[in-house]
């Protein structure tokens, strides 16, 4: 009775309200003009605005921005996306988006989309969001500054990384004396554009440094650590160096600008001495709780928004100012981390693209149309790697570094990154560069960051030790495992297999590898992650008894650095986990979410004809595919229910040619005991008298331990009594074809490649 009470209540609410707003609307019309009741009835009129309507909400400041906003982030995470597979920083990707959607290309072949789509009267709301997202940027950067490893390990990486800017500042100098005439914009000092080409020369981009340095595994080594150190004190000096030379700019003197010099050491030591202890206080009150409130971000807000508005006050850019905040916030690790993790998405995904496309806007790669623009632009390349790669490379050297080492220093420091565009972009708001000097920096930036990681491969290359005969012989007298997991619980479960295929055996390496995806992790907080990662692996490896090398990478692609890890190592077989449904990776999985954690696929499919023909090209996810097509190694990929042990284990035998999987029965056996029972599904074994006598020899060695059986004869509870199934990749899609309820009663299987 109470369900039709409050339905007629709510029928009668809407009929009378509608009613009473019906008699409003039709005496309201006597209200108005005779023309707004004209135009109201003549349907061509109607259409008229309501297409006149659409067009300016078209050309609405907000809906043109929110319009560039989509195009901007669709291309820059496109290219990043590709750069990132052709083993380049994002970056870069996001900087070609910059250069392609300004007049350098949609600009000069498609001048009607760039004329709708970036207005000239659209620029300034562009241009003020990419500040705050530049302000946001520098704020993490500040952050991501780990000060107490610059003070452990100052001493030769301040050498190195001074080195490295008073080099290239000397040569950009020279550099400004030979093209000042010819690119220098009317009424601009030398002196002040010599400064702002010789800063551009000397900067690093510590953010891509950093991020390369984790791609390649170089964090905790002697190289890793010294460059990393070296780029941070770059960092701090560069900026410095930049506020100076704004303020001389600005000042149009050296002499003029000393009051503004001494008004920013004066707030560099308020930062230090008094807003630094003051932030610590505040992060003190958070110590312990995992979170920051509120009310804290909303103080640590103010002081980023108050520092960069003091500094674009005193006359050395906003932007010095956020560094400044970032790099005061107190040095608890997982303080920073948390706050960064509440502001780097929005700063780094959504608005600092804005800043790329804006800098591409600026950029007319156009107006380099002659060989001489050219061979000038090519000039600037050349002593901007000179100065920096040569310059840190050969003080890295005079340290006794090794050659290697040193040469590796070079080209990290050698990468310029965003950073470059930040001062470019500074110098050009100024008017200090013309737009054909602009043009060519802009090209030196993307030139300089993109050859860093070939640069790095080359030297391996070259410097590559060849193993000595007896080394060779002695890995190739190990059997060797590579683990590869995702989550803790699945390095864990994948350890237990590896130890149940070796666990006798005296020559043997087992190594455990995870992954952390780049963009995610912060130098600060790897250690932190690695540890966590490796805790319940190294756990289990102390209860089996068993040694286990861990090996932790950040990486953008996973697949390709999988591959790479197994060639390097030289390993026989690698262990990976299925982690996502079998069926995720279908049509019907990716429509309706089901995973075989909480819904048995197999009942919905047994209802449609062809099962999973229909749904799924495969049955592995990308991941998996991508794995088994590219490894020149054996691949088992586990599907875990639970996996404990080995002891009791059954092989289907869909062809002959799976008979490779006779191996790693005998690895069990003689490992861990394990009893083994080969299912003649196809009935070819036992007419073929060869592998008969295989099967009695195994069991002459080890009594009891291996038996042939049709799969016609098994009972009903016998895969539950198994504890694994080891079955081909290739017999794996019969099996999903023709046994697919053995998937439900087995409690973990076992997919092994074998690749030829």
């Amino acid at each position: 009775m109470q369900k039709y009470r409050n339905l007629l209540f709510y029928i009668g609410t809407i009929i009378v309200f509608s009613g009473v707003m019906y008699w409003f609307f039709v005496h309201g019309k006597s209200l108005q003009g005779e023309e707004i009741l004209m135009a109201n009835t003549n349907p061509a009129s109607a259409w008229t605005n309501f297409l006149s309507s659409l067009s300016e909400n078209l050309h609405h400041p907000l809906g043109l921005l929110l319009l560039q906003i989509v195009a901007i982030l669709l291309i820059a995470r496109l290219l990043g996306w590709v750069c990132i597979k052709i083993r380049q920083p994002s970056v870069i990707g996001e900087m070609i988006a910059g250069i392609i959607l300004g007049p350098s290309l949609l600009g000069m072949h498609f001048p009607e989309v760039s004329a709708f789509l970036f207005p000239e009267e659209s620029l300034g709301n562009l241009e003020f969001l990419s500040q705050i997202g530049l302000i946001l940027f520098m704020y993490i950067v500040g952050m991501e500054l780990d000060l107490s490893v610059l003070r452990k390990k100052a001493q030769d990486a301040i050498v190195i990384s001074h080195a490295s800017i008073i080099i290239p500042f000397a040569l950009g100098t020279g550099l400004a004396y030979y093209v000042y005439q010819d690119f220098a914009p009317a009424g601009i000092p030398f002196i002040s554009f010599a400064l702002f080409i010789a800063i551009a020369m000397s900067i690093t981009a510590f953010p891509v440094l950093a991020r390369i340095v984790q791609e390649r595994n170089l964090q905790k080594t002697k190289l890793g650590s010294v460059v990393i150190t070296c780029a941070a004190a770059d960092d701090i000096t560069a900026w410095c160096i930049l506020a100076a030379v704004i303020a001389i700019v600005k000042a149009g003197s050296f002499v003029s600008s000393v009051y503004v010099i001494a008004m920013a050491v004066a707030y560099v030591i308020l930062m230090i001495k008094v807003v630094r202890p003051f932030v610590k206080r505040v992060a003190d009150l958070q110590a312990g709780r995992g979170i920051i409130s509120k009310s804290i971000v909303a103080i640590f807000f103010l002081i980023l928004i108050i520092s960069s508005y003091t500094t674009e006050i005193i006359g050395i850019h906003a932007l010095f100012g956020a560094f400044m905040a970032g790099a005061i916030m107190p040095e608890n690790t997982k303080f920073r981390n948390i706050f960064i993790e509440k502001i780097e998405d929005v700063a780094l995904v959504l608005l600092l693209p804005l800043f790329f496309v804006f800098t591409g806007l600026r950029t007319h790669i156009g107006l380099l149309n002659d060989f001489h623009l050219w061979k000038t632009a090519g000039l600037i390349i050349l002593v901007a790697v000179i100065g920096k790669f040569l310059g840190s490379a050969l003080t890295a050297r005079f340290l006794r570094m090794n050659w290697k080492d040193s040469l590796s220093i070079g080209a990290l420091m050698n990468t310029r990154g965003l950073m470059e565009l930040i001062v470019l972009n500074i110098g050009y708001d100024l008017g200090v560069l013309s737009p054909e000097i602009f043009a060519m920096m802009v090209i030196m930036a993307l030139v300089t960051t993109l050859m860093t990681g070939p640069a790095l491969d080359l030297i391996n290359l070259i410097f590559k030790k060849s193993k000595s005969a007896e080394d060779h012989q002695e890995n190739e007298s190990k059997y060797k495992i590579l683990l590869v997991f995702e989550k803790a619980k699945t390095g864990s479960t994948l350890l237990k297999l590896a130890d149940n295929l070796t666990h006798k055996m005296e020559e043997k390496s087992i190594t455990a590898m995870n992954f952390g995806p780049v963009d995610d992790l912060h130098n600060f907080a790897l250690a932190d992650y690695e540890k966590q990662q490796f805790a319940e692996v190294i756990e289990t490896a102390q209860i089996l008894k068993t040694s286990v090398t861990t090996m932790f990478k950040a990486s953008n692609d996973i697949e390709t650095d999988v591959i790479i890890a197994t060639k390097k190592g030289n390993y026989d077989f690698l262990l990976i986990m299925l982690g996502k449904s079998i069926y995720e990776g279908s049509l019907l999985g990716r429509l309706l979410g089901f995973t075989t954690n909480i819904i048995n696929p197999e009942k919905i499919l047994n209802t449609v004809k062809g099962k999973m023909n229909i749904f799924n090209v495969s049955p592995f996810d990308d991941f998996n595919m991508s794995i088994l097509e590219k490894s020149s190694i054996p691949v088992g990929i586990m599907i875990d229910k639970g996996f404990e042990t080995a002891e009791k284990i059954c092989i289907p035998i869909f062809d002959l040619s799976d008979l490779y999987l006779m191996e790693y029965a005998k690895r069990l056996m003689n490992n861990n005991n394990s009893k083994i029972i080969i299912l003649d599904i196809a009935g070819q074994i036992q007419g073929n008298i060869e592998i008969q006598e295989l099967i009695q020899d195994i069991e002459q060695l080890a009594p009891n331990t291996i038996s042939l059986q049709n799969d016609s004869t098994l009972e009903t509870t016998f895969f539950e009594s198994q504890d694994l199934m080891i079955i081909s990749n290739r017999s794996w899609k019969n099996l999903l074809d023709s046994k697919s309820s053995w998937l439900s009663d087995v409690p973990s299987t076992l997919i092994v490649s074998d690749p030829k």
